[in-house]
């Protein structure tokens, strides 16, 4: 059932607590910020307090077809004071109290009430709803959490790239003095490698920053102080590209896609509002069973005798509608014109889910190609880096042509890295697509993180 994909996994207390506190030297795997990211997110909260509202919701309309029980009583104390207007007339003046006491128990069993009965079924579908509602925010918090988790990773590894350039070029802007000093060089291979270390200064001061507002927007996701995620254990070892089709995972999206499911949904309440409307002209039947009594303590106002009244009955209450002045005709003419809007806004949702799973699909294995790619390059340009080494130490090449190398070494390495985290979150955004992520989906990949 739809429900058994959406039960609530909440992190206990005691966990949380534990996570929220963690040690700034403990790092934290991509679960354990999950986890802790489900009980503080506000907008994944607020999508199960919906969910719980809307299961009341539902339930609430159970009343149009299930019997309802009425009890009502009332009691009354009265003075009676009766004198005649003709002294001739033979009757005496009285003066008394007397009261009167009654209760009723009504039960009313709807029969026919269509209205009621479309009700009935539209509460199962926003139920339906409200869980494909839930499961979308939950997805929606696996991927960001996962997108702020591997950007910190992705800023770090600029981060050290940048310094390990920046080192090298260091080394290589001091060989670049020393062969001026000793007249083996020009200056300009000075100017080079100064203009490049002050280059490389500037790239780590961004590199810096980038690194502090993605490890803040970390924390935020998770509502931890100073969250630090596991890197990877392995860089070589990725998930494997899709085994199925694009096709495939398209099918895969038209049924289990949260957003497809929420539009087929609403066009289902939609045309169940039409069937509620046109209710409005069909009669209802009910059956009414009561019991009454009627307790008269001092008699009453014909009579000083007290007495005791029950009244059972049983009653067939029928209700036609004949004129409501045109109320009904407009309301029906309303709801199939917003039952023709919620049918084309099905159509829009599935043509959406179809090209963002495409468009996730082609985006993995364009990644998984291009992390191969990039792993190539990354050797091709170390060879390049040290022939220019060797170029450079005995005099064939210049000092620019080391400093292009390294440049080029140290940017593919970035490259590389950026990549391979692409790939993992973008495998999560093609399940995401096809409304099949689910939080055991984050073991593939937590399983490749450093113990």
């Amino acid at each position: 059932m739809l429900l058994s994909r959406v039960l609530f996994r909440t992190l206990p207390l005691t966990a949380a607590v534990a996570l929220a506190f963690a040690s700034n030297a403990q790092a934290q795997s991509l679960v354990e910020m999950y986890e802790a990211a489900r009980g503080y997110d506000a907008g994944f909260i607020s999508a199960k307090a919906q969910f719980e509202a809307n299961l009341a919701k539902a339930n609430q309309t159970l009343g149009g077809i299930l019997p309802n029980i009425a009890l009502s009583a009332s009691a009354s104390r009265t003075y009676f004071d009766l004198r005649p207007d003709n002294p001739t007339v033979q009757v005496p003046a009285q003066q008394r109290f007397y009261g009167t006491g009654s209760a009723a128990v009504t039960l009313t069993q709807p029969i026919y009430r269509p209205a009621a009965w479309a009700a009935y079924r539209q509460g199962g579908r926003l139920l339906e709803q409200a869980a494909a509602q839930y499961e979308a925010a939950e997805q929606d918090l696996l991927v960001r959490v996962s997108q702020a988790y591997f950007d910190v990773l992705t800023s770090e590894d600029s981060l050290a790239s940048v310094q390990a350039q920046k080192t090298a070029v260091g080394e290589q802007l001091a060989s670049a003095k020393r062969n001026f000093e000793v007249g083996t060089s020009t200056i300009t291979g000075v100017r080079d490698a100064q203009a490049r270390f002050d280059l490389t200064t500037a790239q780590e001061i961004a590199a810096e920053n980038d690194l502090r507002i993605k490890r803040l927007a970390l924390d935020l996701a998770v509502g931890m102080s100073n969250a630090k995620p596991k890197r990877l254990a392995d860089n070589s070892k990725l998930i494997a590209p899709p085994s199925e089709a694009v096709d495939s995972w398209v099918s895969k999206s038209e049924v289990a896609s949260p957003a497809v499911r929420q539009a087929q949904l609403a066009l289902d309440v939609a045309t169940l509002e039409v069937d509620k409307a046109v209710a409005g002209h069909k009669p209802t039947l009910d059956a009414q069973l009561a019991y009454s009594g009627v307790r008269n303590d001092g008699g009453n106002a014909t009579g000083a005798v007290s007495s005791h009244i029950y009244n059972p009955s049983a009653a067939i209450v029928l209700n036609v509608p004949i004129f409501a002045g045109f109320a009904t005709q407009y309301r029906v003419k309303e709801t199939v014109s917003l039952e023709d809007k919620a049918r084309s806004d099905f159509e829009n949702a599935k043509r959406n889910t179809a090209q963002a799973t495409r468009t996730a699909y082609f985006g993995l294995v364009a990644g998984l190609s291009q992390v191969k790619a990039y792993e190539a390059a990354e050797a091709s340009t170390q060879s390049a880096l040290d022939a220019n080494k060797l170029g450079y130490s005995v005099g064939v090449n210049i000092n620019i042509d080391v400093l292009n190398s390294q440049s080029q070494l140290y940017q593919t390495k970035r490259d590389l890295a950026k990549a391979r985290y692409d790939v993992l979150v973008g495998n999560l955004k093609l399940r995401q697509a096809a409304g099949t992520l689910t939080p055991e989906d984050l073991q593939s990949i937590n399983s490749l993180l450093a113990p």
